[in-house]
């Protein structure tokens, strides 16, 4: 039996054929498998995004957490805009130079069931939507670094424009075949670079640009609120994470069952790694958050390197990301920052950790499991390949640091935009100040812990805030400027 015939993308018929003159279908007889396979992967990378809502919901203390959950919504929403709008183009259009792209596919003209830019046996609109939702997850990750203090509608903008000139830019790098990093080449086989590189680095830019939250003594600062919203967060993303590495192969060969394989692996043992460090640290105790931490630096370690390793050379990343990670639990103090969803530390860190394993890893034999690819490292006798991938890090780290920070810059002062809250928007919290009636939580102990944040900080003369609590926002507003009076 005669193997299917690869489908050749034709630049007289961008969309893939008129469906009412021909049946475009035709053109992936035997080969359905690889498009069903992916589209698999892209629904449950979806997961993703409500997972990292309640993670970050969890992590937050109650009384903002609400904020972290709609923005998980609201980013997905505005990311789908940018990315229909232009972004897609600016990422992946044919016609791209080694930066960026340019506006061929502007509004997904010529988007439609051809032999994709990225494998041709994926039609255009597939692959269009799996990598929406990588960028989504992204500019997700991204607005952790405005925790607590920063304001939803500007963080939307910053999402927009940061998705623009930011993702776009290193995922035209990276994975564009005219991209300089493609061509280098360095090795990124899911994103270890445009995902949590950028991501990472601009959230430290996010949590420099806003500054340190306001504390007032309380014994919550810091603290995760809610652990089983951390563990259901966990969760999802976890199982998403098998969608993102699996279908980056963009094919549904045997190399991306190893990647699927090697996802559970390097998240298992850095769930081992980070425990264990925890253990040593603590003398002898446990940490959910911790364990979910870990399972995330692994996650994020093997990203780049899913699809070029073996086994327990994944475990291996899994285990010394999620060490190093947890070894850096100080990381704020370290450098006087407040990014307290620890993501420059998880992705910024890890993603770099990974991206030089992979350097150091990567086996021809992996990458050649989808029968065309092959890539190696120094393990293999490619020495050089760490020197590429340091490469990349620093182009990438460099790059997205500097221009979220000069966004944010110029974003903070445009007048009347305001990144960061009011001082008494964030003492009661981003969900009483930004939010309709809602909140996370039984009001009674809404009402006793922001009576208490609020004595914590102005004394017993603020009272009268409970019965402010149950008249709406301005109610609130008023008993604490009285509080602050007294």
């Amino acid at each position: 039996m005669s193997a299917p015939v690869v489908p050749e993308y034709d630049p007289a018929s961008p969309y893939g054929g008129d469906p009412l003159e021909v049946d475009v279908n035709l053109q992936y007889t035997g080969l359905e498998f690889h498009y069903i396979f992916l589209s698999f992967c892209a629904f449950i990378v979806w997961l993703i995004i409500p997972g990292i809502g309640l993670l970050y919901g969890g992590l937050a203390r109650r009384k903002s957490s609400l904020a972290l959950l709609f923005q998980s919504l609201l980013v997905v929403a505005v990311t789908t805009f940018q990315w229909m709008f232009w972004g897609y183009s600016l990422a992946y259009s044919r016609t791209a130079s080694s930066f960026i792209g340019d506006l061929t596919n502007f509004g997904l003209m010529k988007v439609g069931v051809a032999p994709s830019p990225g494998s041709p046996l994926q039609p255009e609109i597939i692959f269009c939507l799996y990598q929406l939702l990588f960028c989504a997850c992204t500019v997700q990750i991204v607005i952790g670094g405005s925790f607590e203090r920063g304001r939803i509608l500007p963080s939307l903008i910053f999402a927009f424009l940061w998705a623009t000139i930011v993702y776009c830019p290193i995922a035209c790098w990276t994975w564009n075949a005219n991209g300089w990093l493609y061509n280098l080449p360095s090795l990124d086989y899911a994103g270890g670079g445009p995902v949590h590189q950028a991501s990472g680095w601009s959230a430290l830019a996010y949590a420099v640009a806003l500054g340190k939250r306001k504390h007032a003594g309380e014994k919550s600062h810091a603290k995760p609120h809610n652990t089983t919203l951390v563990f259901l967060g966990t969760v999802l993303i976890y199982f998403g994470w098998f969608g993102f590495n699996g279908g980056s192969t963009l094919n549904g060969t045997l190399r991306s069952l190893m990647a699927a394989f090697n996802t559970n692996t390097a998240a298992c043992f850095g769930i081992l790694g980070w425990v264990l460090v925890d253990y040593i640290k603590t003398k002898g105790k446990f940490s959910v958050v911790g364990a979910c931490e870990g399972a995330i630096a692994g996650l994020v370690g093997i990203t780049p390197a899913a699809g070029y390793v073996s086994v327990w050379l994944a475990a291996l990343i899994g285990f010394l990301t999620a060490v190093i990670c947890a070894l850096c639990q100080d990381l704020n103090k370290w450098i006087r920052i407040d990014e307290g969803m620890d993501v420059f530390k998880l992705h910024g860190i890890g993603g770099i950790v990974g991206s030089f394993l992979t350097g150091i890893f990567a086996q021809t034999w992996v990458s050649h499991l989808d029968g065309a690819t092959d890539a190696s490292g120094a393990i293999d006798g490619n020495g050089i390949q760490v020197a590429k991938q340091l490469a990349e890090i620093a182009a990438i780290a460099a790059y997205s640091f500097s221009v979220s920070f000069i966004l944010l810059m110029i974003l903070k002062y445009i007048p009347g935009l305001h990144l960061r809250v009011s001082e008494e928007a964030e003492m009661i919290g981003l969900d009483l100040d930004q939010f309709v009636d809602e909140q996370i939580g039984d009001w009674a102990l809404f009402e006793q812990h922001a009576l208490e944040s609020v004595q914590g900080s102005h004394g017993h003369g603020a009272a009268g805030v409970l019965s402010g609590l149950s008249s709406g926002n301005q109610s609130v507003h008023r008993t604490v400027e009285e509080a602050k009076g007294e």
